[in-house]
């Protein structure tokens, strides 16, 4: 097992919030379907308290108000709680006033739940893009000290290709923030991500136990991996979306768990504050 402590994270979210469906699914509608998250979530915690694992917790304003036993489960249990948006709305998708004000009403039920400062957030999606880097600015004028809303990849919905693949400090008006992107291996003039999710579940395993080991030992450096609860749930109820979305979606899903466990068996993984810190004193990051 390599030295290197890479970051385990866990979007909080159910399974009718994810982008893909939001071309078929209203949220003013999310009340009327059946909720699987508390259960999803919870599998989760169980599976990393067997691995001794303490993981950072993104979750969804709107599951935080409706379930806040949730967060202070996640909480409770040695896990860090951090905002992934109210409402599941893409960044590119608002204005910095009402991303100011998504954050904000996230951040106060999160905040309210658990009983704990919220300083770390994750765009739906990984929204922030060229065209909403203004979503840096307001995250640092907001406090926010580490921020994972970018992959620096080439995507039908996101990234940025050539963004500063590692660990790295940002100056935004005077306020510091961390950026914590996507992980990635740069292989044939290409950044080709390995960091989880679907990449988890629809590309062989081997690809992400190479991706991390080639992090972790040919660049020192950590991997930031991240999966949803819903990744855990293959009986989740079936939408009617494009053919793309449900392959993207429903494909693999009996795999994830086992392929999970394997994963926290032959990787280090802790919180994101725990890998800043550990980034930190093994090597200078630079400020971009």
């Amino acid at each position: 097992m390599s030295g290197v402590l890479n970051a385990m994270t866990v979007d909080v979210e159910d399974y009718f919030h994810v982008s893909a469906f939001a071309g078929v699914i209203d949220p003013a509608t999310w009340e009327r379907y059946e909720s699987r998250v508390v259960g999803n979530t919870n599998r989760l915690l169980d599976i990393f308290d067997e691995a001794q694992v303490r993981a950072t917790f993104f979750v969804l304003g709107w599951v935080a108000e409706r379930y806040p036993a949730l967060v202070r489960r996640i909480h409770d249990a040695g896990h860090e709680l951090a905002s992934h948006s109210y409402d599941h709305g893409l960044v590119y998708d608002k204005t910095p006033e009402t991303f100011r004000a998504d954050l904000a009403r996230a951040r106060a039920v999160i905040e309210d739940a658990a009983g704990v400062r919220v300083v770390g957030y994750r765009a739906p999606s990984y929204s922030i893009t060229t065209r909403s880097l203004w979503a840096l600015d307001v995250l640092a004028s907001e406090g926010y000290t580490f921020d994972s809303s970018i992959y620096p990849i080439r995507h039908d919905r996101y990234g940025i290709p050539d963004w500063d693949r590692h660990i790295h400090r940002l100056e935004r008006g005077g306020h510091a923030l961390w950026e914590l992107p996507g992980s990635t291996v740069r292989r044939f003039g290409n950044n080709l991500p390995m960091g989880g999710g679907g990449y988890f579940r629809l590309l062989p395993y081997g690809w992400t136990s190479y991706g991390i080991r080639s992090l972790n030992e040919r660049e020192q450096r950590p991997a930031i991996f991240y999966l949803h609860p819903w990744e855990v749930d293959p009986d989740q109820p079936r939408l009617q979306a494009g053919l793309l979305s449900r392959f993207r979606h429903y494909s693999n899903l009996d795999q994830t768990e086992p392929r999970l466990r394997r994963l926290l068996s032959e990787f280090r993984f802790g919180r994101m504050s725990e890998v800043l810190a550990e980034a930190s004193k093994a090597s200078p990051l630079a400020a971009a």
